[in-house]
């Protein structure tokens, strides 16, 4: 009776990355779920992320005797038990109190690495102290607004490497704040703008509503020390006000003279960029539009991959983000010259729902996945994944000519 119990359990609970999306959507009240699912004004760029993985089908071969069981790779340095890595995404804590440590204490768990978010509700010293492996950081490559000068980037990057982060992540397609329409209907602008409704509909949610106000993991802890909705407004304002369009190739050298550790761009989209952020000492790059939270009618992730993984990819570890939700995206991504992807969304997806242990398990489905799809096209090894695994969905299997009778 307890086996049956255990397994109706299990089959009645979350089994994949869109079942902890809609427990986490009747958890996380309105004004946080705008900033959580939604993107930039018609949100093209996150419809067109995901819509890319569908234009793919797997060339599936049979009796290959071939078993999926090692899905193991490096980055950054790390070895990692699955080609998978938690984005570095802001405000966490907003979702689910435990924020960015939760999450990186959840990917420890299940095998791999978390990137933290400068913009993040724990400070890097934080997350580090609660962990046991070297994460990764991410930086925007800030300047003063009034000097231009780079004081508070240099002391972040001296707060990482005392921190002990294994590598790190510079974010360039964040200019500007992104026109993210649907944010601002719901008040999640900046201030925030509350209405009862607003409150009321955070306060039907007693879980999310008694974390909020206990723990207050709202203001961005590497930018101030100081909790609560006063200092989350101010600590995202001056977020704001550093960004700024004139930064530039020099911004990004300059990061890299700073940092010695392995360094990756993220945030590009096009060969050239790509290319450029190599001959300056990139040591890999992140194919990504910010998950369509900057421009909307942004290329597709996965539709820049192949390019950029022909120019840089045997000189710099190529990874993707955007749009990821199944094992098999992930593999599609692979096939395509990733080396391994980030996922955003799906983990908060797992954390708001579930805290960390939820976003543990959005991570091990995710491996689960990748290697029932490995296994079911032939394929035992990672290195095996290649163009011509795939197939466009939709259109005839190309007609191969016979060879020739011998003789």
């Amino acid at each position: 009776m307890a086996s049956f119990k255990y397994q109706l359990s299990n089959r009645i609970g979350p089994v994949t990355v869109e079942d902890y999306r809609r427990l986490a959507r009747r958890r996380i009240p309105d004004m946080v779920w705008s900033y959580v699912d939604h993107g930039a004004e018609d949100q093209k760029t996150l419809l067109a992320n995901r819509a890319a993985f569908d234009r793919y089908a797997f060339r599936r071969r049979v009796l290959t005797g071939n078993e999926a069981t090692d899905l193991s790779t490096t980055v950054g340095g790390q070895r990692l038990d699955l080609p998978v890595l938690l984005a570095p995404l802001g405000s966490v804590g907003l979702s689910h109190w435990t924020g960015e440590r939760g999450a990186a204490q959840a990917a420890e768990r299940a095998g791999t690495v978390s990137i933290v978010s400068t913009a993040s509700t724990y400070s890097f010293e934080e997350v580090a102290a609660a962990t046991e492996r070297d994460h990764f950081v991410q930086l925007y490559p800030w300047a003063d607004p009034r000097s231009g000068r780079h004081d508070l980037t240099l002391a972040l990057i001296e707060r990482a490497r005392r921190a002990g982060y294994g590598a790190m992540f510079v974010t360039v397609d964040v200019a500007v704040p992104g026109n993210r329409e649907v944010e601002k209907r719901l008040g999640m602008g900046h201030p925030p703008i509350m209405t009862p409704g607003r409150v009321l509909n955070a306060a039907v949610k007693p879980r999310w509503w008694w974390n909020f106000m206990r723990y207050r993991r709202m203001s961005l802890r590497n930018l101030t020390e100081a909790a609560g909705a006063r200092a989350a407004v101010d600590s995202v304002g001056a977020q704001l006000r550093m960004m700024r369009a004139e930064l530039n190739w020099d911004d990004f050298a300059w990061v890299r003279e700073q940092w010695k550790g392995p360094l990756f761009i993220k945030g590009v989209v096009d060969a050239d960029d790509a290319e450029r952020a190599v001959d300056l000492g990139a040591d890999g790059v992140v194919v990504s539009n910010h998950g369509g939270r900057q421009l909307d009618g942004d290329v597709a992730t996965l539709d820049a991959l192949p390019a950029i993984a022909a120019r840089v990819g045997g000189r710099a570890e190529v990874l993707l983000d955007g749009g990821i939700r199944r094992g098999s995206d992930v593999v599609k991504a692979l096939c395509l010259g990733a080396k391994a992807v980030c996922i955003g969304r799906p983990y908060v997806y797992g954390l708001g729902a579930a805290g960390p242990a939820g976003a543990e398990h959005v991570v091990r489905i995710l491996r689960e996945e990748i290697a029932r799809v490995m296994t079911l096209i032939g394929v035992a090894d990672l290195k095996e994944l290649e163009p011509g695994l795939l197939l466009r969905a939709g259109e005839p299997v190309p007609v191969r000519a016979l060879s020739p009778p011998p003789g």
